[in-house]
């Protein structure tokens, strides 16, 4: 037996993987089980993790090799170096509702844990240069649709912005965001608007203006 207790490396699955009793097939395949756990594009959970492939898309930040860390200080980083945390919300939801949902992003300092050594950092703070803001705008139930880009809309802020809030530092709702933001962004134009906030932050960027190319190069 291993007496190794690092952390794991973890390989990305095909989906056709099987379960099996010690090697021997029992006739269900991985994708199987995607299907039943995951099928829910609504449901917060899940609709925050297509939010951050999403962004990512849009960055042109690769997503074909890696797989997604759970625990990761951030959520994506550019090979630029720029590090982005994606929040997500909507208006709808799988359960019944009497009414949409008001929008409100979580938006409290962490502290940052280590994978690597599973100790956390001493002092909390935001541990991204760029915040995207990701809502499923889309207001009909019936046609609800995550995987279209065009029910999305983007608000991106650099984390000077909110750091320097004087109001609540735990999370931000719909209203003060558009004021802070100005213009919500759509999918095709998210890679300019997270490179002029990531300029406007500095730390990725030396204090140069970033180019929109760059971003996910």
């Amino acid at each position: 037996m291993s007496t190794d207790l690092s952390r794991l490396k973890i390989i990305k699955k095909t989906g056709a993987e099987r379960l099996h009793h010690g090697g021997t097939n029992r006739g269900v395949d991985l994708l199987s089980f995607w299907r039943w756990s995951v099928s829910d594009l609504v449901s917060n959970a899940t609709r925050g993790r297509l939010a951050e492939f999403i962004v990512a898309r849009a960055l042109g930040i690769c997503t074909d090799d890696g797989v997604r860390d759970e625990w990761a200080a951030f959520d994506l980083i550019t090979a630029k170096g720029v590090k982005i945390e994606v929040k997500s919300a909507a208006f709808v939801q799988s359960w019944h509702q009497t009414k949409l949902s008001s929008i409100s992003f979580l938006t409290r300092a962490t502290r940052a844990w280590d994978a690597e050594t599973n100790t956390q950092s001493p002092d909390p703070k935001r541990q991204a240069h760029v915040y995207v803001f990701a809502l499923l705008a889309h207001t009909d139930k019936g046609t609800i649709d995550p995987l279209d880009v065009g029910q999305w809309r983007f608000y991106v802020l650099p984390t000077s912005e909110l750091d320097a809030r004087t109001r609540s530092q735990h999370s931000i709702t719909l209203g003060p965001l558009e004021k802070l933001c100005q213009e919500c962004i759509a999918f095709d134009d998210l890679a300019a608007a997270v490179a002029k906030a990531a300029a406007a932050g500095g730390p990725a960027n030396g204090g140069r203006s970033a180019d929109p190319q760059e971003v996910g190069q």
